[in-house]
């Protein structure tokens, strides 16, 4: 009983409070909606199970019944009793708050739909690519799912021609470019995929390959039409991108503050980079074969779970799947393009390992895969264990139903980017220094998107500046740093998560620190963050120091 006492007395009161039937039941009713009505991206963090036979739907119609729908969440969010709430169900609160203000967000502040050209390849090709890239056998239902959508995309091409009323000529390059090649791309998936599927969908699968690349073939030649008719500006205002921080992404900071800290990262990655440089640590040469590097990241996956163990940073169930690499399937390949390659899995697949796709090491490959190429565990860290596959699957086992669905890029790439420097702080690189080089050019890439997602934003850069600032600043490929300007573009408030997440982690860690002084246990705090980790950082200060000041903004007006 002495304890059990000592426990309750330090374990913030919170953790003990029951969920909120009211809340909980609107949240699920909301999850599964935005299950049918999410927009497909080319981010990884968000993808969600969808229901068996799902298309996507943006005609008209269903457009106006998605802003219906998004006004009768809201308002039904607003009237609930919370009289006696915990702090516990006031982050459930914000957090469902900012996932029905998203829509919002999607439909009226940067109205991609309407403005966004590329926004329809990725409700077609990004959807199919979606389900391509999870690693599960092909089963009957299985390839049902992927026909469904594959035989949606000539009526999602006919609501994005009804539905660009005001298309950026920069966001259609981006589609153009997306499509170029593209009835090649899906004819070679389409004749890999035979060997998969057996003889009984062939012609289904032909079929279905054949109109859908038809489909996008027309559409390419009515944006290139229309092409010289579009105007450029895609900025949003200052006003929109307040909106964002305060009701979407939940960070207590003003775009001027954002734009600094990540001026002073950039200064400090440059800095150690710099001191990592002079020591001139041999930079490895790229793996022989895709084998090889197959074979060294399955050692250092269970090194690094080893390595965290023995230095007593997380705590890592005996039965938590792997994150492992393997060589990118054929059936795959050509459209690796349109989205990240790797499936974490979900929260209805917990016992399957977690894969990232890899390709054959070349010294002339793109920034990530280079690094992999030479030292698999940099990227590792921030993908797999204890990064993003480690923080959703312990999300995934989250008691609470809101926080298993609640998806917030501030805090998932916040701790992805912050357990990179953590390990190597910890020691981790110690006995390959060439990682530690490796994890120092990450620091600056993530640096330079914010200044990249601010200026974006606000229109000071083109994506073509943009793009020119990376591939000089970082450094990094030309073809990636159009590719990374292009994401940027049309996401705002994506780039700045990683560094932003990151410095809130580090401001959260230092409070606790002080307030909980002998009583603060770093394993502990880690744990927190893990489970909780799909939380904004900013709540999960509130809900576990009960620090107020940085979350008071939040509830204006409510």
């Amino acid at each position: 009983m002495k304890l059990f006492a000592f426990v309750i007395l330090f374990l913030p009161a919170p953790f003990f409070a029951q969920l909120k039937p009211g809340l909980q039941s609107l949240a699920e009713e909301f999850w599964n909606w935005r299950s049918i009505h999410q927009p497909s991206s080319m981010d990884d963090i968000p993808r969600i199970e969808r229901p068996d036979n799902w298309k996507p739907d943006f005609s008209p119609a269903a457009m106006k019944s998605i802003l219906e729908d998004y006004s009768k969440f809201k308002n039904r969010l607003a009237k609930l009793d919370r009289s006696g709430w915990s702090r516990k169900d006031s982050v459930d609160f914000l957090c469902l708050r900012s996932a029905v203000e998203r829509v919002n967000w999607e439909m009226n502040y940067l109205r991609s739909p309407f403005k966004n050209p590329d926004f329809y390849v990725q409700q077609t090709l990004g959807a199919f690519y979606e389900l391509l890239v999870q690693n599960i056998p092909f089963s009957e239902n299985r390839i049902n799912n992927l026909l469904s959508v594959l035989n949606s995309f000539s009526s999602t091409i006919k609501s994005g021609k009804e539905n660009l009323t005001e298309p950026a000529a920069s966001f259609a390059k981006i589609a153009l470019d997306n499509l170029d090649g593209v009835d090649k791309k899906l004819f070679e998936v389409s004749a890999r995929l035979k060997d998969k599927i057996g003889h009984k969908y062939y012609s289904e699968i032909e079929t279905a390959f054949k109109n859908a690349a038809a489909s996008l073939i027309d559409y390419r030649n009515w944006l290139a039409a229309k092409l010289p008719e579009m105007k450029n500006d895609f900025r949003i205002s200052n006003g929109a991108y307040l909106f964002f921080l305060k009701n979407i992404a939940l960070i207590p900071y003003s775009p001027e503050e954002i734009l600094r800290i990540g001026e002073m990262e950039f200064d400090r990655a440059n800095f150690f980079e710099s001191i990592e440089k002079n020591r001139k640590t041999i930079s490895p040469k790229v793996f022989a074969t895709v084998e090889r590097e197959i074979e060294q990241a399955e050692i250092d996956e269970k090194s690094i779970r080893d390595f965290i163990r023995r230095n007593n940073l997380f705590s890592i169930p005996e039965n938590l799947s792997h994150y492992r690499l393997i060589k990118t399937p054929d059936y795959l390949s050509p459209l690796t393009f349109i989205g990240e390659s790797d499936d974490f899995t979900s929260e209805k697949r917990l016992d399957q390992d977690a894969v990232r796709y890899t390709v054959d090491p070349d010294s002339n490959l793109s920034f990530f895969p280079l690094s992999i190429a030479k030292d698999p565990r940099p990227v590792i860290v921030h993908e797999g264990i204890p990064g993003h596959y480690f923080q959703l699957a312990m999300s995934w086992r989250n008691s609470d139903p809101v926080r298993r669905h609640f998806i917030d890029s501030g805090s998932n790439e916040g701790i992805g980017f912050y357990v990179e420097e953590m390990l190597l702080q910890a020691g981790l690189f110690d006995d390959r220094p060439f990682g530690r080089e490796i994890i120092y050019s990450f620091m600056r890439l993530r640096a330079l998107r914010v200044a990249a997602d601010i200026n974006l934003s606000a229109g000071n850069f083109s994506i073509e500046q943009t793009a020119d600032y990376l591939e000089k600043s970082v450094p990094m490929n030309k073809k990636y740093a159009e590719e990374s300007a292009y994401f940027y573009a049309y996401n705002p408030g994506q780039a700045i998560s990683y560094q932003i997440g990151k410095h809130q982690i580090l401001n959260f860690l230092n409070d606790a620190k002080i307030i909980l002084g002998s009583r603060f246990n770093l394993k502990n705090f880690h744990d927190f963050l893990i489970e909780n980790g799909n939380v904004p950082i900013s709540l999960l200060r509130w809900e576990y120091l009960g620090l107020r000041n940085e979350i008071n903004q939040f509830f204006d007006n409510q």
